[in-house]
């Protein structure tokens, strides 16, 4: 079976965390607003419809044949046993879920940086409202977060510089995103926090080496990062702490 994701065109945001668990564990999937006889309005239709029992509120959002799963930590949590990406055990499928829950916290901050009043207003109507937030998110949110999370790595009984037991899980791939977000956002803000998190930087690192991963991060299926994304970058923002 073919899964199907529904992502907006032309942007990683957040379905590049499920596109790297598909593309690193090898699985057949259609990125459906990047086909040209599909596109975005085939996943506007789903959203609207009115006959389908379980609509979702936005994207993404995977198929698996006639189910329909949303959220980025609620698809992980479904596609990690089938593609070989969730730990062993349901006490650690369980803490994985919440490590992955923490993720979408800390990357809602992230995008919350740029549009810190309203989303449907734009960037330039918020300036001095972001640079605020974001100020704010350099200083206390980044360190809180990424110290959380190499804490985690580091007290992992099973040592073996993964976030969730003793192979590669899809929280793994989901923290690499984040690393890459952060420094395409704010590199003069991530050149001082490097070498705080040597463990992440490891991850990081150990990620972007797995064969379908590289792959993938070479191919044109891997979006740019742009200012259309979660993670932006705005050189008034970038402050060097």
């Amino acid at each position: 079976m073919t899964y199907e994701l529904y992502y907006w065109d032309g942007m990683q945001g957040r379905g590049e965390f499920v596109r790297l668990a598909l593309e690193d564990a090898g699985a057949a999937y259609i990125d459906v607003a990047r086909e040209p006889d599909r596109g975005t309005r085939e996943m506007i239709k789903l959203m609207k419809s009115t006959s389908e029992p379980h609509i979702p509120f936005a994207p993404p959002f995977l198929k698996d044949g006639d189910l329909i799963v949303s959220h980025v930590a609620n698809i992980l949590f479904y596609l990690g046993p089938k593609l070989g990406l969730a730990p062993a055990g349901e006490p650690l499928r369980w803490f994985a879920n919440g490590l992955q829950l923490t993720i979408t916290d800390f990357v809602a901050e992230a995008h919350d940086t740029h549009h810190p009043i309203a989303i449907s207003k734009y960037f330039e109507e918020q300036k001095p409202e972001a640079e605020a937030r974001t100020s704010e998110f350099l200083q206390n949110r980044v360190p809180k977060f990424l110290g959380y999370f190499e804490r985690v790595l580091q007290q992992n009984p099973d040592g073996s510089g993964h976030v969730v037991g003793n192979r590669i899980t899809y929280v793994d791939l989901s923290l690499f995103q984040v690393m890459e977000g952060l420094s395409y956002a704010f590199p003069k803000a991530m050149k001082h926090y490097a070498g705080h998190y040597p463990g992440l930087e490891r991850l990081w690192e150990k990620v972007r080496g797995r064969p379908n991963i590289a792959d993938y991060l070479a191919s044109p299926r891997r979006a740019a990062f742009n200012e259309h994304c979660v993670f932006r970058h705005y050189p008034e923002l970038d402050i060097a702490l």
